[in-house]
């Protein structure tokens, strides 16, 4: 039986691409077991899947002044040491790495065994983890036509990003019923990400009454971020945060307004969703949002709002030119040729293998 070791963590973004791949290796009757972090996010996440998880020490690389800068490298090169005997003891044919700083001792390692690796980069730039494990990696997988640049050349994979197959299943009478909204009317869907984004949910309630004259609106707000002074208002309805019920409310919506989070607009994509997108600002990021958000604008699949622009006038406008323009945004999106990435990515596991 041919044996997959997943890595990666730090954020669900690390970790949702590697469980949108489960079903398609079990189906191809790979033996899966999963390497992450003692205590990070994707720990749940992974034993809901019921995939062996292995935990190690892992430590964070970071590019600003921090006391941990001293004491992390040491938990990285125990983590290095940890992953090595994994790999001694579970002796994988390949592993596939999504990133995340947990993910940097595992390639390491598995170079140590000479067992191939697969990495992939989800944002347009590289990641400080994904660069440091490059050189270990057989193939790299990206997300954007704009990141082949910044990958060696012989490595570079244009895939596009696995969506989780749940994605695009949802019920939009399942919807209709879990929100009291009317058929006739469409549905616009407001997503900040798993915390909210302050800025996005302050200028939608700033526009809601313009808004609500032609929208009905979802709004995932982030957890601590309901208002509580707008609970009942018709047409409008906020949870912090939605999981099982997501893809319903992705088969009702017309429109999405979102962050700029390179999983979570590769799932528009792969959806179909015109969308205006409001990335997280460069000042409170390394820019990877902003990047992302212009590639998507310049391929003709969403519309780009930036945060410092950000205002009830700009958002009516913008989505006030989306909504007109929604045909040629579905129309973009239905011309991509990254339409199966998890079918692509599978190609090339079994290609570095043989």
């Amino acid at each position: 039986m041919k044996r997959i070791i997943l890595t990666g963590g730090g954020t669900a973004g690390h970790v949702t691409p590697n469980i949108a791949l489960l079903p398609r290796l079990r189906l191809a009757g790979y033996d899966i077991a999963y390497i992450g972090s003692r205590d990070g996010i994707e720990k749940k996440l992974i034993e809901a899947q019921k995939v062996p998880y292995y935990g190690i020490s892992s430590g964070k690389l970071r590019r600003y002044f921090d006391w941990k800068n001293f004491t992390d490298p040491f938990r990285v090169i125990r983590g290095f040491s940890e992953a090595s005997s994994l790999m001694k003891t579970l002796k994988p044919d390949v592993v596939f790495s999504k990133g995340g700083f947990v993910s940097v001792p595992v390639v390491m390692a598995a170079r140590r065994h000479h067992i191939p690796v697969i990495c992939h980069e989800s944002d347009l730039t590289p990641g400080l983890a994904n660069k440091l494990s490059m050189p270990a990696a057989t193939r790299i997988c990206c997300n954007f036509p704009e990141t082949v640049q910044y990958l060696p050349k012989e490595k570079a994979v244009l895939t596009g990003c696995p969506i989780r197959r749940e994605l695009m299943e949802g019920n939009r009478t399942s919807a209709l019923t879990l929100t009291g909204f009317v058929p006739d009317r469409p549905v616009m869907l407001v997503m900040g990400g798993s915390l909210g984004a302050a800025a996005v949910n302050e200028a939608v309630r700033d526009a809601l009454p313009d808004l609500l004259k032609r929208w009905q609106i979802v709004h995932l707000c982030g957890k601590g971020k309901v208002d509580e002074t707008l609970q009942g208002q018709k047409d409008y309805i906020q949870y912090e945060y939605i999981q099982k019920e997501l893809p319903d409310l992705f088969a009702l919506c017309d429109l999405v307004i979102s962050r700029a989070g390179a999983n979570a607009i590769c799932e528009l994509l792969a959806l179909r969703k015109p969308s205006l997108l409001i990335p997280l600002s460069a000042k409170a990021s390394r820019g990877d949002q902003v990047l992302n958000a212009r590639s998507f604008e310049r391929q003709g699949f969403s519309m780009v709002l930036e945060e410092e622009e950000l205002t009830r006038e700009t958002l009516l406008d913008a989505v006030r030119r989306l909504s007109e323009h929604r045909q040629d945004y579905i129309h973009a999106m239905e011309s991509c040729p990254q339409s199966d990435a998890v079918g692509t990515i599978l190609g090339l596991i079994g290609e570095v293998i043989s």
